[in-house]
């Protein structure tokens, strides 16, 4: 034998398999932890199904768009979007004809494109007032809606009337008809209404952006419903989300004193998360709602998510950023055990990310070691029979999983996408591992000083544009 098998032999395979054994252990034992933490959200979810209380409401035919009992004001954001925007105000003010509705559009005087879309998409509509930041572009999203939120006070002021309630979207958002009355008739008894959130299935992003259906599917069917029925706090998505006027000027007193001030986070990235988790550390009460109107169509948000893994990447980086880390500095730990529970369930996407590599690379290391057992080498790794109980336990909980995954897809999207949901978790590790590496690497950069950005993600589709399916 050469000495280079020698030493293949004598040092790095043994190393290898030492590195696969305790590899194996680190991944199994956290596989098992998220399998119990998700097992209890199942419980949850089934006991609900059970006791009949996961009946969804249904709108009846002709009841979507009933005046708004209150004035109502619809903050958007909106940061190079000229693809999207003018199609998304057009749409908007189709599905809501309530006169009581105002339309808060947030441009900035360095994107002349997107002005100039918004503004043929407001078509001479009174209810759309455009907001003009004279910050160049891009701050942060939270800067251009404190720019709204001051528009909106100076309105009041002019007018003598007050809004009671303001609902967040985003520039590519397809909102549902029945969604703003929804929203404003359950602001009478609670300070933050959330509902689901729908990605749009692509033809041409099957496996990129399919893998949003999959994750919201499950998340906005299962554990904000079951989130929502312990009375835990209910993190906002940032659309198809609306708050008591009251909150948001408390906020605002909060941050600068004034009720006419900035209540939203102007340093914070993922300022709507936060947002939805301040309305319960003030005592407000939060609602998830799951209604569905005449024709079975779930009253939600409406999207196409990003196609491209880059894309993708950084819009999962940015959150994990903004939720794991940046908002455990911002927010700390608050609240009981069940607020515990629920912040640690937010801030396990670096973690999951770490596990997920850890579980890839035993994959790559037992590839190198088969190949070389191929080739005569003979040892094998020895585990302890809690080990292999734990290997198991693991791979019976990826199959349980799967198994969710397939049921929450099909449901929502079909049968067909429920078998590409299974074949898409791979797909969606890797985009995690990919996002925990840019968020650690940007929150390293955060603690030097760095100014957050407005790190969006790009839009060139609207779902207007394509409504075959859509609620009209």
């Amino acid at each position: 034998m050469s000495g280079l098998g020698q030493f293949m032999t004598g040092q790095v395979l043994p190393g290898l398999l030492a590195a696969e054994h305790e590899l194996l252990l680190f991944a199994a034992f956290w596989f098992i932890v998220s399998a119990l933490d998700e097992a209890a959200f199942d419980i949850g979810y089934l006991w609900l199904r059970l006791t009949g209380r996961l009946r969804e409401q249904v709108i009846a035919r002709g009841a979507e768009t009933p005046e708004l009992e209150r004035l109502t004001a619809v903050f958007v954001a909106a940061w190079q979007e000229a693809d999207v925007i003018g199609a998304m105000i057009s749409h908007t003010l189709k599905a809501w004809p309530q006169q009581r509705m105002a339309l808060y559009v947030g441009c900035y005087v360095n994107d002349p494109a997107t002005l100039a879309a918004a503004m043929k998409g407001a078509a001479g509509d009174p209810r759309v007032r455009i907001v003009v930041n004279d910050r160049p572009g891009p701050t942060t999203k939270a800067d251009c809606l404190n720019r709204l939120y001051q528009a909106l006070c100076r309105d009041e002021e002019r007018s003598g009337q007050r809004f009671r309630s303001v609902v967040l979207h985003d520039a590519e958002d397809f909102v549902h008809p029945a969604a703003l009355a929804l929203i404003d008739s359950n602001l009478r008894h609670a300070a933050f209404v959330q509902l689901p959130v729908r990605p749009e299935p692509q033809s041409g992003s099957r496996w990129i952006a399919g893998h949003y259906a999959d994750e919201f599917a499950e998340t906005h069917a299962k554990s904000m419903v079951v989130r929502s029925a312990m009375g835990a706090a209910i993190p906002a998505a940032g659309v198809g989300c609306g708050f008591d006027r009251d909150l948001l000027a408390a906020l605002s007193r909060q941050h600068t004193g004034s009720a006419s001030g900035q209540p939203f986070a102007a340093d914070c990235l993922t300022e709507d998360y936060e947002l939805g988790l301040l309305v319960s550390r003030s005592g407000g009460d939060s609602r998830f709602l799951r209604v569905r109107d005449h024709l079975g169509e779930l009253v939600a948000t409406r999207a196409y998510f990003p196609g491209r893994i880059d894309d993708a990447v950084r819009q999962k980086a940015r959150w994990i950023h903004g939720i794991a880390l940046h908002g455990w500095d911002r927010l700390g730990w608050f609240g009981g055990p069940i607020d515990v529970w629920m912040a640690l369930r937010d801030r396990r996407g670096l973690l999951t990310a770490v596990v997920l590599a850890a579980a890839y690379l035993l994959i790559l290391i037992e590839a190198v070691l088969g190949f070389a057992r191929l080739s005569g080498w003979q040892e094998h790794l020895a585990l302890s029979p809690l080990a292999m109980l734990m290997m198991q336990i693991s791979f019976a909980a990826l199959v349980w999983r799967a198994l969710w995954r397939f049921g929450f897809t099909a449901s929502e999207y079909g049968l067909t996408e429920g078998l590409f949901a299974v074949a898409r978790i791979p797909v969606a590790n890797l985009i995690s591992i990919m996002a925990g590496q840019r968020a650690l690497a940007a929150y390293v950069r955060s603690l030097t000083g760095c100014e957050a950005a407005w790190d969006k993600t790009a839009h060139s589709l609207h779902p207007s544009l394509h409504k075959q399916g859509l609620p009209a």
